[in-house]
């Protein structure tokens, strides 16, 4: 899902009332995504500007030389004030960064913003390089990148491998996000291998692991009833991958949606049947926010319990969310992300 927020930092007028941080807001002359419409990569790496809304995230689980499990987070966003582009400060794009690393005891995180047009922030497809003032994610091709953040207490760089193909989500990419019809354009690399160095408090740590990327634009996301999401990308030991989302309103029982991913990277759609309920909750900046749940998509035998690493994995910025690495047992075994948003 991952559209978190961007457009209570640029427009802070917006409400609840507009859908979750205004992503449920009229499109007011931006392009709208469209069913049928095919990706074309690598073109589709880069930016949108026509549509007012749009985000590449990455998440990672990590592993120490001593076994100790770690999570990071890399997330660059645009939103565009005008449904066109111009150049230098006449540009109408703004940009945000998050960054974060998750440990079993600590969670920590900052952003950047920038501003479109006077090159402190952008995305090219060819090469791909995505990056806000210092902060980058860059290769020659889109199979082999590196990766490298920083904040007052931590650092990283780390190198992308992919392994697998590129999976487009929904309708051959067209993702649904409501019983109204709302929707973005939203496609994943679920394959990366990752290995670098973290830089902590306590000092530098290499880590390895597998990292999970994501790239969707829209102009209108969400209904102006939802209020916020739960996210699961969850990475099995026999090698399947799933990505589920339920879309929360406060009158109805909300939109949810899954992707089943093959070890192969065969996607097989399933909307209405993923099933996620909290079991524990956790007191985070006066919210309560599930950091324990029931995961479940019966068509596919998955019944799991999903944990976090670490319960605190709270992004105090513009505004709050949860995002922290997860493990998962049950019937399938493994470790994931969880992205949780409208619980302030």
């Amino acid at each position: 899902m991952n559209a978190r927020i961007l457009l209570l930092v640029c427009l802070p007028g917006l409400a609840q009332a507009q859908g979750f941080a205004g992503l449920g807001g009229e499109a007011g002359g931006f392009a709208l995504p469209e069913k049928g419409q095919a990706l074309a990569f690598p073109a589709d790496h880069g930016a949108h500007p026509e549509f007012r809304i749009e985000w590449w995230y990455l998440t990672a689980n990590l592993t120490g030389p001593d076994g100790t499990p770690y999570g990071l987070q890399w997330t660059l966003f645009r939103s565009a004030l005008a449904p066109h582009e111009a150049a230098g400060w006449d540009s109408p794009q703004i940009w945000l960064g998050h960054a974060a690393v998750t440990t079993p005891d600590d969670h920590l995180f900052t952003q950047r913003l920038a501003r479109g047009g006077i090159g402190q922030a952008g995305v090219t497809a060819t090469p791909f390089e995505a990056w806000i003032d210092d902060w980058r994610m860059a290769g020659p091709d889109f199979d082999a990148m590196r990766l490298a953040a920083s904040g007052p207490e931590f650092a990283y760089d780390m190198t992308l491998t992919a392994q697998g193909p590129l999976v487009r989500h929904g309708e051959e990419g067209f993702s649904v996000k409501s019983g109204e019809g709302q929707a973005s354009y939203y496609y994943s690399q679920p394959f990366f291998d990752i290995a670098g160095r973290l830089s902590l408090p306590e000092g530098p740590v290499e880590v390895t692991g597998t990292a999970w990327f994501d790239h969707e634009w829209s102009s209108q996301p969400l209904s102006d009833r939802q209020t916020g999401w739960d996210w699961f990308s969850l990475s099995f030991e026999d090698g399947a991958k799933l990505m589920g989302f339920q879309l929360r309103e406060n009158d109805a029982a909300g939109y949810s949606y899954a992707s089943w991913i093959a070890p192969d990277g065969t996607l097989t759609p399933y909307v209405g049947a993923f099933e996620a309920e909290p079991l524990e909750t956790a007191r985070l900046d006066g919210a309560e926010v599930p950091v324990r749940w029931s995961v479940r998509l019966p068509a596919e035998g998955v019944a799991v319990e999903v944990e976090a690493l670490n319960d605190a994995a709270w992004n105090a910025l513009s505004p709050s969310y949860w995002e922290g690495p997860v493990t998962v047992t049950g019937s399938h075994a493994g470790r994931g992300y969880l992205e949780m948003t409208g619980y302030e």
